[in-house]
């Protein structure tokens, strides 16, 4: 917008574009490497602690023997895209063109892939800089779909993942996203809206709106991000793209009953595997409402018997147990 070669002057062109004229002349410094120490510790405290606001963050660093006040941990935590999670009031109103809307999977049961899909963002430090990773997740199966590393914050590598999530895997029921700038925008919305896409938000300052997505990043982090420090943003986008297929092909997870997500993701979609799949998530249905999934072969009377009494349902389970094939064999 300005022209160093106009006959018109600096000033001049900056006042009549209504822009600071220091802004002209700023130069960005990149960041120091004490500040990159700084920030990757602020982000490991952040992880296990992410309630803990600038404040608390500098007393934190403080005791360890960093000497900084809370306005430059504002500045960096500002940097790296995170904030403290609590509850606050409403003292502030999101822009009037970006609209936020409402978060749709509260007391929804989520059992099918491609019925709801969760993305987010994140800071990944490097051995000299940082960058962000956006990630989308399918709910149910937890399979990372796509990703994007990306050197700055802005929207359209999050809508790059989301298209090429699109492309690959077909469309889902709801994306569920955290409140941010790249996800209300209307690159963003539109992408969805195009597709008949069911848009859910998290509530602000909610740090279970968005939880499996979390869980994703500290599993990146500690199991890769911290053992291996980038030296380039090209050895970065490996790093994260070789963990997220090791993370969806061989890791076991405790919540899909030690399966990996590309084994849930292959045995729900499948029609060879239906039946199967929905004994599994049944299973794990009441594995988290606390019943442990009981394998034993009870008949209607027992249940009726289980109904009026504890003690005889434990009983005839005991003898099933003590009278099984199983047993008499062993």
């Amino acid at each position: 917008m300005i022209d160093r070669n106009h006959g018109l002057s600096i000033a001049r062109q900056a006042k009549a574009l209504n822009i600071s004229r220091g802004s002209v002349y700023y130069q960005p410094r990149p960041v120091s490497a004490e500040d990159l120490k700084i920030m990757r510790r602020i982000d490991e405290l952040h992880l296990d602690h992410p309630f803990m606001g600038a404040r608390m963050l500098r007393d934190m660093l403080t005791r360890e023997g960093v000497l900084i006040g809370r306005r430059h941990v504002a500045t960096l935590m500002k940097r790296m895209g995170i904030e403290a999670i609590y509850r606050r009031p409403n003292t502030s109103k999101p822009a009037p063109d970006h609209k936020i809307y409402p978060y749709l999977l509260r007391k929804l049961k989520i059992e099918q892939p491609n019925h709801v899909w969760a993305m987010d963002i994140t800071y990944i430090p490097m051995a000299r800089g940082f960058v962000y990773l956006a990630a989308v997740v399918d709910w149910a199966t937890r399979r990372v779909l796509s990703h994007r590393v990306s050197i700055t914050m802005e929207a359209d590598f999050c809508v790059e993942a989301l298209e090429e999530a699109l492309a690959k895997y077909g469309k889902p029921e709801i994306l569920n996203t955290d409140q941010g700038s790249q996800f209300t925008s209307f690159d963003f919305t539109g992408v969805l809206t195009k597709n008949a896409i069911a848009i859910s938000m998290d509530g602000k300052g909610s740090c279970r709106d968005n939880v499996f997505v979390e869980r994703l990043w500290r599993s990146v982090k500690y199991e890769e991000v911290y053992l291996r420090a980038s030296g380039s943003v090209a050895e970065a986008r490996s790093s994260v793209g070789r963990y997220l297929a090791f993370y969806n092909e061989r890791r076991p997870h405790s919540s899909l009953d030690r399966r990996t997500p590309d084994e849930v993701w292959g045995r729900v979609r499948s029609s060879h595997w239906s039946a199967g799949a929905r004994l599994f998530f049944s299973r794990r249905r009441r594995n988290q409402t606390g019943l442990r999934g009981c394998r034993t072969a009870l008949s209607s009377r027992t249940h009726q018997l289980g109904r009026k009494r504890k003690f005889p349902l434990r009983r005839h389970r005991r003898e099933w147990r003590v009278n099984s094939p199983v047993a008499r064999s062993q």
